[in-house]
Order: C-alpha cells, then sequence, then structure tokens
C-alpha cells in the first residue's frame, strides 16, 4: 500500500494570533471582531479529514518536534531569530501589519519549524519516502531577517538547507501557494544549488515587509542567477492553468536540474472558495497538482519529496483540497466528492503568462 508520512505536533495549535478586522488590527466600528485568518482552526480540519476520509489507510502519523534556534539559524540571521522570541517573552505583537504573535508562540514557533526538519530527516533517512508536515502558521513568506505574510520562520527553506547540509547536491523547491513564496526565494536567491519555483496570482509587492515582486524576472542573481522562477498567474487562473504550469514550465525545469530531493511548499489558498486566493482551483485541480508532482518526485528523486503546509483559509473547504492533494501524491483515484460548487476554468489568460514566463527563462533553461 502506497503511503504518506503525516508529521504532527499538536503544539502548533497554541500559536494565538487573536481577532479584529480579518487580518488588521481590531476596528471600534465592529460588534465582532473576526478571528484572525491563520488559526488553529484551519490545521485542525485538515487533520481530521485526512484521519477520517477515504484516503485515512495511506496515512501515516509520526510525531513532530521543536527546532532549536541554531537549526533556524541555518536560513535566518540569529539576531532576528533572537527578536522573534524576545517579542513572544514580551508579551507578543504585531511582526507585520499581518503577523501576529503571542506571549504563547515561541513553543509552537519551534514545534512547527522542527516539525518540517523531523520530516525532512525520514526522507533523507530512508524511513518514509514522501513526507508532509501539516504545521502552522505558514513559512514562505518568511526572509532571513523578515517576518512576513503570517509567517516567521521560513519551512521549506529550512528543509531544503537540511537537504544541503546532509549532502544532498541539488534540491528544488516547488511552491503552489496562491501568494508568492518571497521568503524561499530571498534565502536561496544568489545560489545554483536550491532551484526555487513559485506559482501564484500576480499580486506584486505588499509593502516593506514584501519587496519581492513575484514577476517572472525575478530570476536570482550571481550564481543564482535563473534558478529562481516565478510563474506569476492571472488572478482566476483555475485548475487548467496550475496543471499547464507545472507541465510546460516545472516539469521541464525539473528534469533538466536534476534535484535529488524535491520539497514543496503546500498551499490550498488557491481555490475557488478561499478568502485570500480566489483563484479558482477546485478538488480536481489540487488532485492534478498532487498526481503531476508525486510522479515527477518518483521518476527524479526516487519518490523523496517534503511537503509542508502553508496557506489555506477556507478552513473547511481547504482540508478537502488537502485530502485530494494527498491522494494525486499517492496515485489514487479521487475517492472524496467535492461538496461545493464548480466554476469553470478561464485558461486563456493563463496560457499567455506562460509564455511570459518562457521568455524571462529562455537565457538560462531551454522548455
Amino acid at each position: 500500500m502506497t503511503m504518506i508520512d503525516l508529521f504532527w505536533d499538536a503544539r502548533v495549535l497554541d500559536h494565538d494570533t487573536g481577532a479584529g478586522l480579518w487580518e488588521a488590527a481590531p476596528s471600534d466600528l465592529l460588534a465582532e471582531q473576526e478571528t484572525h485568518p491563520e488559526n488553529a482552526v484551519r490545521v485542525r480540519n485538515m487533520k481530521s479529514v485526512l484521519e477520517r476520509g477515504p484516503v485515512a489507510p495511506h496515512v501515516r502519523l509520526r510525531p513532530g518536534r521543536p527546532a532549536s534556534e541554531e537549526e533556524l539559524a541555518t536560513v535566518h540571521d540569529p539576531a532576528y531569530v533572537t527578536a522573534v522570541r524576545e517579542t513572544c517573552e514580551r508579551g507578543g505583537g504585531r511582526l507585520t501589519s499581518t503577523t501576529v504573535v503571542s506571549a504563547a508562540s515561541w513553543e509552537p514557533l519551534l514545534a512547527a519549524a522542527g516539525t518540517c526538519l523531523a520530516a525532512a530527516d525520514a526522507v533523507l533517512d530512508g524511513t518514509a519516502r514522501m513526507a508532509y508536515a501539516l504545521v502552522r502558521p505558514p513559512g514562505h513568506h518568511a526572509q532571513p531577517a523578515q517576518a512576513d505574510g503570517y509567517c516567521v520562520f521560513s519551512h521549506a527553506a529550512l528543509v531544503a538547507q537540511r537537504a544541503r547540509d546532509r549532502g544532498v547536491p541539488r534540491v528544488a523547491v516547488v511552491d503552489w501557494d496562491v501568494h508568492h513564496g518571497n521568503g524561499t526565494q530571498e534565502c536561496f536567491y544568489d545560489r545554483a544549488d536550491v532551484l526555487t519555483i513559485s506559482l501564484h496570482m500576480a499580486h506584486g509587492s505588499w509593502g516593506p515587509s514584501h519587496p519581492q515582486t513575484g514577476a517572472p524576472e525575478e530570476l536570482g542573481t550571481g550564481a543564482g542567477l535563473g534558478h529562481n522562477v516565478n510563474v506569476e498567474l492571472p488572478v482566476g487562473a483555475g485548475d487548467r492553468a496550475y496543471a499547464d504550469a507545472i507541465e510546460h514550465v516545472v516539469a521541464p525545469l525539473l528534469r533538466a536540474y536534476r534535484p535529488g530531493l524535491l520539497v514543496c511548499a503546500s498551499g490550498q489558498d488557491a481555490s475557488t472558495f478561499d478568502p485570500n486566493g480566489r483563484h479558482n482551483l477546485t478538488m480536481a485541480g489540487f488532485h492534478r497538482i498532487g498526481a503531476l508532482l508525486g510522479g515527477l518526485a518518483e521518476e527524479l528523486t526516487g519518490g523523496r519529496i517534503v511537503l509542508t503546509q502553508e496557506g489555506g483559509y477556507a478552513r473547511a473547504y481547504a482540508a478537502y483540497c488537502l485530502h485530494a492533494t494527498i491522494e494525486g501524491l499517492l496515485g489514487l483515484a479521487p475517492a472524496l466528492a467535492d461538496p461545493l460548487a464548480y466554476i469553470p476554468d478561464d485558461a486563456e489568460r493563463g496560457v499567455a503568462a506562460l509564455d511570459r514566463v518562457k521568455a524571462a527563462l529562455a537565457p538560462y533553461w531551454t522548455l
């Protein structure tokens, strides 16, 4: 039976992001504040659907662990790590306009990062072939010395660096969260030993904490030139556009690069019902993403793949989309029906967006 190892540490539930005007500070004009979108409910639902849904016999639960500050410093400035810990010790606060920590957040933040490293070590040690770290908060916006977009520590980057430190010569990161994986980009922007690929909606820079734009022309610098790939898709891109992007850009890149480990930043906020995305992906689209990346891992890395949980803020539908992703990764047919309505694809704009990506990459890769 094909299996995926699900790494979990319940301490991640204790990261309290509070309430307000969605992700902003509380408003005196409201009778009731909204829960911050990055909250414990979303991963509780994800774990529940994987344990109760049709894919459950293929999911093996394994424990996570806290990271050490020394492990965090493999991709983060030690002074930044210290500053985050001290902010929590002082009672918490906003690291950015949308990124909140509380007095109780430090241990959950360590648990999230360490659980991703536990998943990486299991695959690198050979005790798992496919490992999924179900953690919160997400990590792919966190830069070496900057929190951003709910993210404090850069989980996919930590996994990639762990693989490099353990002798994997080339690592590829593929990120399908609806937002640009700017933190992962920043960690490896001048390096060729980690290929970073982000599929995301066209949103540009959103302020001082996120100066990167996510445009295809952001290709890396120095030794890393050509090794940072941004597949910027128009809002509402849909299932077909994501599949086309993987088949016609991501797959040829991975085959040319030949990574020894595939790391995936797995978000469900590109779904058609996500309040932070609206990219019109359905469960079928996520199943296809999982199937394509699982197949590429089988072809290129002997099936070795580590996935870190990123966004997904439609707290019920995101869990169903994760179930579909896992089914795809395992090569299983969809067995859980989509409970919500389907919105048809608008694929033409996606084709034009891919042409722009290919033009930017033409000096460096033959696609």
